[in-house]
């Protein structure tokens, strides 16, 4: 908000808010990870996409054999979620090259300043929000290994909602991005501090792959529905192949609605931790832009509080042959809904497998039910995989009726959850972010 009310673009906006969230978001995303945008140009009426996604190492000579991964079971809700994880985990990060890109191509604010607020954040500490604190409850083996048991459990126990977040180490790192901009990373002070931990703990990233890493522009996925173009990108999640299955929702009961849904998602898919963020501009430019870790590898740069990602340990994201500076395959989704009038929705979501079912729901109830933002993401969410259908509190008693009868096992949550994923929009009746995961939308005060 401070950017856009200073003139900054859409993309400035979210460049300043991404760099943000690797401080005040670090149990889901961070630097040393990668991710996937959507851009909306209002000037030109260019979209794009841009794939600043986790590369897999091993180009020229530096192809090496890592360490063992080290296997673990993640409690996830009421189910157990199978992660490798440890320095062979780490796959080239991304997000330094994207938010570059972002801001070479799209942005008016100087890029020192888009770093500050990220540095404020990092040298007063942030407040541990309730969904933080959950979610690190469950990554607990992960996020305190190493350093981050410095980190996240500073008094020998693990951070509570509300207490306070200390990463000092962030300053440095962010001060030596704010100096030596997004390369620093791949040739510069970050890159030698991440090479040297690769080379005293057996990690696959050599200095060749940091070098040869470039974000990636590309065209959209188009597809039709409810009236408008939606613009997206083809992945794991198969968001543009699923939407325009989706029979018209509007004016379903509640049990049919839900059949409905479940008989055009019910799937399987990868798990992960990630969050997204959504900006707009007054002159009606937008970025969506999702991010993520992975689960993390357990390792940070000493000294720096860098989390490295762990996406070469997420079994469900590898498909076919990984090639030396190959792209990892993502569940990810940043889209934009576009009518005669210009972007009439863009969003996009966190949550692996539930990203396809927390997207769907939305989008629908926002393009095709006629809901308002905040009601489309806050409504119940289900979400069915492989014949066994979660259901979070709220529904009506004969939506689960409905279900089992129609042959589905129904899965009843007692309260709302992260496990179904984590949804951020704006349309032209407001924004929203997901109580899940202590999301929130603010707007700028008409001119």
């Amino acid at each position: 908000m401070e950017i856009l009310s200073e003139g900054g673009s859409a993309a400035d906006a979210a460049v300043a808010a991404c760099l943000a969230s690797c401080v005040a978001e670090t149990v889901m995303t961070g630097l040393l990870g990668g991710g996937h945008a959507i851009v909306f140009d209002a000037a030109s009426g260019e979209t794009l996409n841009l794939d600043c996604f986790v590369a897999v190492p091993g180009i020229g000579d530096e192809r090496r054999e890592g360490v063992e991964l080290l296997e673990l079971d993640v409690p996830f809700g009421t189910e157990l979620v199978h992660y490798a994880v440890g320095i062979a985990s780490c796959g080239v990060p991304g997000l330094p090259a994207g938010l570059q890109a972002l801001h070479e191509r799209y942005g008016r604010v100087p890029w020192a300043h888009l770093v500050e607020p990220a540095l404020r954040l990092a040298r007063d500490g942030v407040d541990f929000p309730q969904a933080h604190a959950a979610c690190l409850a469950m990554l607990a083996p992960v996020m305190t290994m190493n350093e981050g048991a410095r980190i996240y459990s500073p008094r020998g126990q693990l951070l509570r909602t509300g207490e306070r977040l200390e990463q000092p180490g962030l300053v440095r790192a962010l001060e030596a991005v704010a100096v030596e901009g997004p390369r620093s990373l791949y040739d510069g002070s970050l890159a030698a501090a991440l090479l040297a931990l690769m080379d005293e703990r057996g990690g696959l990233v050599g200095r060749a792959d940091l070098e040869a890493y470039e974000a990636q522009w590309t065209e959209p996925v188009e597809i039709e529905f409810a009236g408008t173009r939606v613009l997206t990108r083809a992945g794991l999640s198969r968001f543009p192949e699923t939407l325009p299955l989706l029979p018209a929702l509007r004016g379903r009961s509640s049990a049919e609605r839900a059949l409905t849904l479940v008989r055009t998602l019910d799937t399987h898919g990868a798990e992960g931790h990630t969050t997204n963020l959504v900006t707009c501009d007054p002159q009606g430019s937008v970025c969506v832009l999702t991010t993520s870790l992975g689960l993390g590898s357990g390792d940070f740069l000493p000294g720096l509080d860098l989390h490295l990602n762990s996406m070469l340990g997420e079994s469900d994201l590898i498909r076919g042959v990984l090639e030396p500076g190959g792209r990892m395959g993502s569940m990810m989704a940043p889209t934009l809904a576009l009518d005669h009038r210009g972007v009439a929705l863009a969003g996009g979501a966190a949550g692996g497998t539930r990203l396809l079912s927390a997207m769907i729901q939305v989008v629908a109830g926002i393009l095709d039910e006629g809901l308002d933002p905040q009601e489309a993401v806050s409504h119940p969410r289900l979400h069915p995989a492989r014949g066994l259908v979660h259901l979070e509190p709220g529904f009506e008693e004969s939506v689960p009726d409905a279900l089992e009868t129609a042959g589905f096992e129904v899965r009843a949550w007692p309260a709302r959850h992260h496990y179904f994923g984590g949804v951020s929009v704006v349309t032209r009746s407001g924004a929203a972010g997901d109580p899940r995961r202590s999301g929130a939308a603010a707007l700028l005060p008409p001119p």
